[in-house]
């Protein structure tokens, strides 16, 4: 693997272009340009990893685009040290961001391909996330609390386990709506029995798998209708 001066230049440029589109994080864009997202692809496709787009991987999988990446980790607002739990490892992309950002990272992947790539892929780049095969519509309960959760998959409703998992004045950030888009909703665990939202719209994420993703029959799963604000528009 080799991050040479033309992949951290194409970096700097694609991290102006999601500032441009409004990320103003400054400790989220700082992370966006450490990230080699060409690691995350093959050789042949490279000239692609710093393109603000979704790129397909492995059994109809994406690696999320950039912006798509950023907004996500802004508006979990982590705070270095805080335990962060991913559901959807996916190519590892996220979690290292979540890393750059300070947090300790707990990842799960339903795919057990994806799985074992990310498991030989991170630790070679010099990330070391805690990374578990399983079904990640369900959290992780066995190292809860979690100060943050963070889906990166598209889901119909909020599973009531991942709140559940949240410590309070925690945050989830998760994509909830149709199959073919989904509203980015921001819910902040005000107390055991409270919970506080907030929609950003739209995106397009692949489907949330497991027993309580996509594929749970109506009325089988433990799912959380959130009231939240008013619907805020992406930039």
């Amino acid at each position: 693997m080799e991050d040479t001066y033309k992949h951290k230049g194409l970096r700097k440029q694609l991290v102006k272009e999601i500032a441009n589109k409004g990320i103003t994080n400054k400790n989220v864009l700082a992370a966006i340009g450490k990230v080699p997202r060409h690691f995350f692809f093959e050789r042949i496709f490279d000239a692609h990893a710093y393109e603000d787009k979704a790129f397909p991987i492995d059994l109809g999988q994406t690696i999320s685009q950039p912006f798509t990446v950023a907004f996500q980790s802004e508006k979990l607002n982590v705070k270095a040290g805080q335990k962060v739990l991913e559901i959807g490892t996916g190519s590892g992309y996220q979690a290292c961001v979540l890393i750059e950002l300070g947090a300790e990272v707990y990842t799960v992947e339903y795919h057990k391909k994806l799985y074992r790539k990310a498991i030989r892929l991170l630790p070679a780049m010099g990330y070391q996330p805690h990374m578990y095969h399983g079904d990640g519509s369900k959290g992780l309960p066995q190292f809860a609390p979690y100060d943050r959760i963070i889906v990166t998959a598209g889901a119909s409703d909020v599973p009531v386990e991942l709140i559940e998992q949240l410590r309070v004045g925690g945050l989830l950030v998760i994509p909830v709506g149709s199959k073919a888009l989904q509203s980015m909703l921001v819910v902040e665990k005000i107390s055991e029995n409270k919970v506080r939202g907030e929609a950003h719209d739209h995106f397009r994420f692949v489907p949330l798998l497991g027993e309580r993703g996509r594929s749970a029959q109506a009325g089988t799963g433990k799912f959380l209708t959130i009231e939240h604000d008013e619907d805020k528009k992406m930039p």
